[in-house]
């Protein structure tokens, strides 16, 4: 992966040449409906999370319980998660950052909005997963038990919403909190690894692994995802239910 840096580079432009392409074929069409297909792929990618979650929690957990939180942020991945069945599905995770490119494919045939904030945040993920892969983010496992753990919730209602069995208690709210909260965490970790690397003093080995351009790559796209999803929040949940009930007082 070190050595294919240009994989994810061609991808992501070959992704966004696609998605308005396939907007344009799809314009004078009718949309498809392919809600067998969405319910199994959104089956598939919850339960890979779940099994994500399951196989690099416990090794978070067992980090943060035996280091310090500076070891935890700074430290070679080598030795915090980069080996072993941990390190492993640290790999499965960003390389399963090309096939959740399909999900702006269901959008684009059933003719779904597509909003800026869903194929920003593919392209930009991607880059970034396979740049903190190549380059040993230490913080890495942070960002992927996070990630992994929202989307597998969150693939569990998209497969539960294809279906039609979404529970009538579980509101779409949550779901978006959920992925609020992921960036909220992922500014707080960026921040604290970014003072480790600032007022390290330590040399050789012991010396804080983070690396700079990583490191603000990782404040301005966690950045950016917070900025968005605050806004995509406030849009669907506060202003379009006023719109709502003011159609109904006229």
């Amino acid at each position: 992966m070190q050595q294919y840096n240009w994989i994810p580079v061609v991808t992501c432009l070959a992704y966004y040449v696609l998605i308005f392409k396939g907007k344009a074929i799809m314009a004078d069409k009718e949309a498809l409906s392919w809600r067998g297909r969405l319910a199994g792929w959104n089956f598939f990618l919850s339960a890979f999370s779940w099994m994500g979650v399951a196989r690099t929690l416990p090794q978070l957990l067992h980090n943060l319980s035996t280091m310090s939180l500076r070891d935890n942020l700074c430290r070679d991945p080598q030795v915090t998660y980069g080996s072993g069945s941990t390190g492993l599905w640290v790999q499965l995770f960003i390389l399963s950052k090309f096939p959740e490119l399909m999900d702006t494919f269901f959008i684009v045939i059933h003719k779904k909005p597509l909003i800026f904030l869903h194929w920003y945040h593919h392209i930009t993920v991607l880059l970034y997963c396979w740049h903190s892969y190549v380059t040993k983010s230490p913080p890495g496992i942070f960002f992927v038990v996070m990630n992994y753990s929202v989307h597998a919730c969150m693939y569990g209602y998209y497969f539960l919403m294809a279906v039609r069995m979404k529970p009538k208690w579980f509101n779409p709210i949550i779901i978006t909190c959920f992925q609020i909260s992921q960036m909220i965490v992922g500014i707080g970790v960026t921040l604290v690894a970014f003072y480790y690397y600032m007022t390290d003093e330590k040399v050789g080995d012991e010396a804080c692994h983070i690396q700079k351009e990583n490191n603000v790559a990782a404040f301005i796209m966690y950045g950016s995802y917070l900025c968005l999803f605050l806004q995509f929040f406030i849009g669907r949940y506060f202003v379009s239910k006023k719109g709502k009930r003011g159609k109904k007082i006229a």
